[in-house]
């Protein structure tokens, strides 16, 4: 075979795929935005007017797929727009992003999924996926035009930051989506337990004095989306799990085998109520930081696969969101730059396999979304790679950050990996100097 102009030769890293059963020293050749060949170093011919990327012992990697980011365009531009969340996504080693409905206006109709999608086409670096929101406005009253935004190119429901309280309209939900097979995706939370809190609800919270958000109101909502699942058999997808509780009652319902899948954010993986002592902002985030035991349940649990993947839930905010009291500060970190090497460090540290890791960022967010031609490596297959560099180290901080804003509590960082370059439909669309 010898490499046509216009295509682009990877040498030297080696390609990691649990999906296709791949770990080995390979060379890919992409041409026209597909993989048209995958070899042994130095086996596939060389011919002028190709492209290189010369690697040294990295991982060439599936695509990475988020799919859970705040993009808030349209509307709230000042926090994040479609060009630098997804500018922000594949410096973070992502090819694929969903973006929530909670933009102004909501993605409730095919006229706001549509302004997306093309919106996307225009400035996105990545690929795009809207997410339609449950109910109209956000407000939990009346079903959005669920048919029609799907048929616009919507590839779940959600009404992410605000839970359905209504249970009967979330079965009337699920029953639409069923119909489409689509998932619906839970923020699991119940609104009047939550009530004013701002935390995690326990010693801390009382010590801090600050209003807390009890554990509870998470896992009452996880035991009715399961209910519901059960009733309907439609598709559900419980966002952000933070408990312990909401860990074993997962597990349960898919010994049942009910179609129900979950994620975790890579701040509950990491993090714990503790970093709310110094009364930061940037660690306010809903569900709140739990305790350590919590986090420890969780590390597990996407260990063994109860829980299904990783998803970041960046959600920029202004200075003008952040920077007021604990109580009136909106909730939400960044998450896209920092996911990769936050949670590659628990595969370093021997709590979660490195396939487990791979197919939590890649297959399994593709089978949600439905786009399981996502997420894998294979000849024939498209383009979208992450080259991962599993040992070299950095320091995350503002004149790193690639988002429009800046609230992360992970500034001063020190993160021992890093993404070596993102591909993107066969495009070379971020590589780290």
């Amino acid at each position: 075979m010898t490499v046509l102009s216009g295509a682009l030769l990877i040498q030297g890293g080696r390609v990691i795929d649990p999906a296709n059963h791949l770990d080995h020293e390979k060379d890919l050749l992409i041409k026209d935005g597909k993989i048209l060949a995958i070899d042994n170093p130095g086996s596939i011919p060389v011919a002028p007017g190709s492209e290189f990327l010369k690697l040294s012992g990295q991982w060439i990697l599936p695509g990475f797929i988020d799919v859970h980011v705040h993009l808030r365009e349209p509307g709230l531009e000042y926090k994040e727009t479609i060009a630098t969340g997804t500018a922000a996504a594949v410096a973070g080693g992502f090819t694929s992003v969903a973006c929530m409905a909670n933009t102004q206006p909501v993605n409730d109709s095919a006229y706001v999924t549509t302004f997306i999608r093309e919106r996307a086409k225009e400035t996105a670096v990545c690929r795009v996926f809207p997410i339609g929101a449950v109910t109209k406005g956000l407000k939990g009253e009346e079903l959005a035009e669920i048919g029609s935004m799907i048929a616009a190119g919507a590839c779940a429901l959600s009404d992410d930051g605000m839970p359905v309280m209504n249970s009967y309209l979330m079965r009337k939900a699920l029953d639409y989506a069923k119909a489409f097979d689509v998932a619906v995706i839970s923020h699991a939370e119940d609104a009047n337990l939550v009530g004013q809190g701002v935390m995690n609800e326990g010693a801390l919270s009382n010590a801090l004095g600050l209003r807390g958000n009890p554990a509870a109101a998470e896992e009452i909502m996880v035991a009715r989306e399961i209910a519901l699942c059960r009733l309907t058999k439609a598709r559900v997808h419980i966002a952000h799990v933070s408990t312990a509780l909401a860990v074993e009652l997962i597990k349960r319902a898919k010994e049942e085998g009910l179609p129900l899948t979950a994620e975790v954010c890579p701040h509950h993986l990491v993090l714990d109520e503790t970093c709310l002592q110094t009364y930061d902002t940037n660690c306010k985030m809903a569900p709140p930081l739990r305790t350590a035991k919590d986090t420890e349940c969780l590390v597990a649990a996407l260990a063994s696969g109860v829980i299904d993947m990783i998803a970041t839930d960046h959600a920029p905010h202004g200075v003008v969101d952040k920077c007021v009291e604990f109580d009136r500060a909106s909730n939400g970190i960044l998450g896209l730059q920092t996911a990769v090497p936050l949670t590659y460090e628990l595969v370093a540290r021997g709590l979660i396999s490195r396939n487990r890791w791979i197919d939590s960022l890649t297959a399994s967010p593709a089978k949600l979304i439905n786009h399981p031609e996502l997420g894998s490596v294979r000849v024939g297959g498209g383009a979208d790679l992450t080259i991962f560099d599993s040992k070299a180290s950095w320091l995350y901080d503002q004149r790193q950050n690639v988002s429009k804003s800046s609230n992360s509590p992970f500034f001063g960082f020190k993160l021992n990996s890093k993404i070596g370059a993102t591909i993107v439909g066969g495009k070379l669309v971020y590589q780290n100097s």
